[in-house]
């Protein structure tokens, strides 16, 4: 732990955009680049049985005590009506003015017992909640964050694809029982009992397994062996943060926490935390750090909003519901210009931004301009190659006048000035892509 705060460390810097500029790189995933080859792993969540370990990048808050789900209440956006043990749901926390701190998802394990799991942004604001708050709960965390080697409390891995379903039915002892979406209940695996959510990738059934951190090889063992039939893969860092594309899933919004109103969180946040240490990339420049800020409409998290219920920024998430909002979309990039970007490579002279096909990613919180002639039209965020669709995509927010689809817009692609103090980044030229708008999510299984 840093002796610092995150509020020390903004001292030190000119602004919050130059401190986040400044780090060096994205966090490390600590699982192996390929267990196969990446496009085969890619191939699989669409085709057969992916299996991904989810255990060493996400940290875990327990919750626990009478006020348990009322700080959640409190925090989250949702509707917290019939919540009971054995569901879980995408918690969504906002700041005061009503912009997005993070998500993650709760488990209801038991009663006055919950789990928040998810990167670091959203169990950090909870867990500040309860330690500065009137709740009667107690939280602990397992941090995991990049931590592949250091013993936790629980393993955790995912299976998606066509044939997930088949495989756990496989796998689990006895039968599987009926677990409806976003539900979990015990099953056993591998001789070892763990719980199961039932989730979803488009129309294909999928699963989150964890159990005792100590079980973790056996569970694993089972599932692939069980798998092995459909064609199950393992997949590695390359194949596995290539997958946000065809889901449509905006990641890693920049942390809504650097405003007067959040001045006591970031006294209390480490200068060593995930917020302060994070790298901020792209071509998105703007002169304030809020204008990174996204909020929970443009997100399309409005259909679970409940503001029957009080919680921080409902007044304001309130009149964002009023107002007209940009819009979640897919650009596909021209390919043309993106075989440009490569072949820059193999002349002489300048470069543009380079970025590898399989793990295109040196920031954190990525960040680009989409442009209309000469107007900002919005902005872009997850990008990458898939190679399911032969294209690369991003997932951008742009105003409701560029967002039809076949809409052509402008991508401007590379660091700003062509430089960053990023030492993930080489010295480039910007350039600029044409994008065409499709809808988000871009596939759609049910088709």
């Amino acid at each position: 732990m840093s002796d610092g705060s995150l509020a020390d460390a903004l001292a030190a810097a000119e602004s919050p955009t130059a401190l986040l500029r400044n780090n060096p790189g994205r966090h490390p995933y600590p699982v192996q680049s390929e267990f196969t080859n990446w496009i085969e792993e890619v191939r699989s969540w669409r085709e057969t049985c992916a299996l991904s370990d989810l255990s060493h990048h996400q940290k875990d808050l327990y919750v626990e005590g009478p006020d348990a789900l009322s700080v959640f209440a409190d925090l989250g956006i949702n509707d917290f009506g019939g919540f009971e043990p054995g569901q879980a749901k995408q918690f969504v926390a906002c700041n005061p003015e009503g912009y997005v701190i993070g998500d993650a998802i709760l488990f209801y394990l038991d009663e006055e017992r919950l789990k928040l799991t998810g990167t670091p942004v959203a169990p950090d604001w909870v867990e500040y909640n309860l330690a500065t708050g009137d709740y009667d709960a107690t939280a602990e965390a397992d941090e995991r964050y990049h931590d592949k080697d250091e013993p936790h409390r629980t393993f955790r891995y995912q299976l998606q694809g066509p044939h997930a379903l088949d495989t756990m039915r496989d796998a689990v002892e006895g039968s599987l029982p009926e677990i409806p979406f976003f539900n979990f209940d015990a099953v056993t695996v591998g001789g070892v009992e763990v719980r199961a959510l039932r989730h979803a990738m488009a129309s294909n059934a999928g699963f989150e397994i964890w159990g005792p951190w100590a079980e973790r090889d056996a569970v694993r063992d089972a599932l692939l062996d069980a798998g092995e039939a459909y064609g199950i893969r393992q997949l590695g860092e390359k194949s596995y943060k290539a997958q946000g594309q065809e889901k449509g899933w905006i990641a890693r919004p920049l942390p809504a926490i650097f405003g007067d109103s959040m001045a006591d969180y970031r006294e209390w946040l480490d200068a060593d935390s995930y917020e302060a240490t994070s790298t901020l990339g792209g071509s998105f420049d703007p002169d304030d750090v809020s204008e990174y800020y996204l909020n929970p409409i443009e997100l399309g998290y409005e259909r679970f909003v409940d503001f029957d219920h009080e919680f921080v920024g409902r007044e304001a998430v309130m009149e964002m519901a009023e107002e007209p909002q940009r819009e979640k979309v897919t650009l596909v990039w021209d390919d043309d210009d993106v075989v440009d970007i490569l072949a820059s490579l193999f002349r002489d002279g300048e470069t543009y931004k380079y970025f590898d096909l399989s793990m295109p990613y040196w920031a954190v919180f990525h960040y680009d301009e989409v442009r209309s002639g000469n107007e900002t039209a919005g902005l872009s965020k997850y990008f990458g190659y898939t190679y399911n669709e032969r294209s690369v995509l991003s997932l951008a927010l742009v105003d409701p006048e560029y967002s039809d689809p076949g809409t052509e817009v402008t991508l401007v692609w590379g660091e700003p000035g062509g430089t960053s103090p990023n030492p993930k980044v080489e010295d480039h030229v910007q350039t600029e892509i044409t994008a065409t708008v499709a809808p988000n999510p871009y596939v759609d299984l049910d088709e």
